[in-house]
């Protein structure tokens, strides 16, 4: 088969994602926490929320908001300590799984994939009917419910799972891919951020139809390098295959505080939850890199980097904050303005880091 043909060839992508996977280990383990809202990591006076059970998020509490903050919209939340070592264990039935099906599985985090099956190991047919068997599975081995979606792509079977959760599946089958992204309100589109759709919003761009209406120039003008993904996409256009050798070439966390930070003690305090994050974030894509970046901003805007690199991949919260503060400490703060308005940490240098992205191509025309 040569390039051009590769291009061409027709996919059958599933995307399962997890409900709300680290917050339902926590009630499926702990009865008396089901059906109460739940918040894993932090606790009611510091620190971030990791995850939040489906109760939880009907006050508004999301992953990555302050536990202070998470505690003002819910007052009865109850936030427990995450267990990464239970949620790994949870993690590798769910993959084994999926390895019944195909072994085409690009796993995103603990507890999201994507699935390539258009030659699965079952022989079955219908990807739609998969999905569907490969949910029960998960829930008969573990307990949990998960979502699915079902479609050409990944950028379309993203977007199904994530349409009718919890415990829901989707098919964007390939008659129905132009309707439903034109239908789409932009802010649903995976890959635009809330800034970029406000962006959209202020040019006149509520949904995919309105969207389809601009040419490549015109959003590349707009929104640079991204101008051409937002043409595709609209346009059902991704060919992007299942990468189960996918890594990650970095992970990171950082936060703008509301003043500034002027002692070095408060600077070390102000780490501690943003290296949780990192460290939850890498627990859960299971990457650790060998360097690691501390970013500081100061009152003035300026910003500088200190970086350091060991011999073995970071992998523990302890080592992870240590080198941070270490990093933190080396900075000569006589060089630069009083008062550091922003800290972040990044994790890289992972190995086997090389990934490819295939030029994109359309692929509508497949029995689901």
């Amino acid at each position: 088969m040569d390039e051009t043909e590769s291009v061409t060839e027709q996919r059958k992508i599933i995307h399962v994602d997890m409900d709300a996977f680290y917050a339902s280990v926590e009630q499926l383990d702990n009865p008396d926490l089901k059906g109460k809202p739940v918040a894993v990591g932090g606790s009611r006076e510091r620190g971030v929320v990791a995850a939040a059970s489906y109760e939880a998020r009907k006050f508004g509490v999301r992953s990555a908001m302050p536990s202070t903050t998470a505690y003002q919209k819910c007052p009865s939340i109850i936030f427990v300590r995450p267990r990464f070592e239970r949620y790994k264990e949870i993690s590798n039935i769910i993959r084994s799984v999926f390895y019944d099906y195909t072994d085409l599985v690009e796993p995103l985090s603990l507890d999201e994939a994507f699935l390539d099956v258009t030659a699965n190991k079952k022989g079955m047919p219908s990807a739609t009917l998969i999905a569907k068997a490969i949910r029960a599975d998960i829930l008969e081995k573990t307990g949990l419910t998960a979502s699915a979606g079902i479609s050409v792509n990944k950028f379309l079977a993203k977007i199904a799972s994530d349409y009718n959760k919890p415990n829901g599946m989707t098919l964007i089958g390939p008659e129905k891919v132009i309707e439903f992204l034109e239908q789409l309100n932009i802010e649903k589109f995976f890959g635009v951020g809330k800034v970029t759709a406000e962006k959209m919003k202020s040019l006149g761009i509520h949904n995919g139809a309105d969207l389809k209406k601009w040419t490549e120039e015109k959003l590349k003008a707009h929104f640079g390098k991204a101008g051409g993904f937002y043409y595709r996409i609209i346009r059902g256009i991704d060919n992007r295959p299942v990468n189960p050798h996918r890594i990650r070439k970095s992970l990171g966390a950082e936060n703008t505080f509301d003043y500034d930070l002027i002692e070095l003690v408060d600077m070390k305090m102000a780490l501690e939850p943003i290296a949780q994050t990192v460290m939850k974030r890498l627990d859960k894509a299971e990457a650790y890199g060998k360097t690691l970046t501390l970013k500081v901003k100061f009152k003035d805007f300026t910003q500088i980097t200190r970086g350091k690199t060991s011999a073995n991949p970071i992998s523990s919260y302890d080592e992870l904050i240590n080198t941070s503060f270490e990093l933190l400490e080396q900075i000569s703060w006589s060089e630069f303005p009083e008062g550091v308005r922003l800290l972040g940490i990044t994790s890289s240098n992972f190995e086997n880091t090389e990934e490819k992205d295939p030029t994109p191509g359309m692929q509508l025309t497949i029995n689901f």
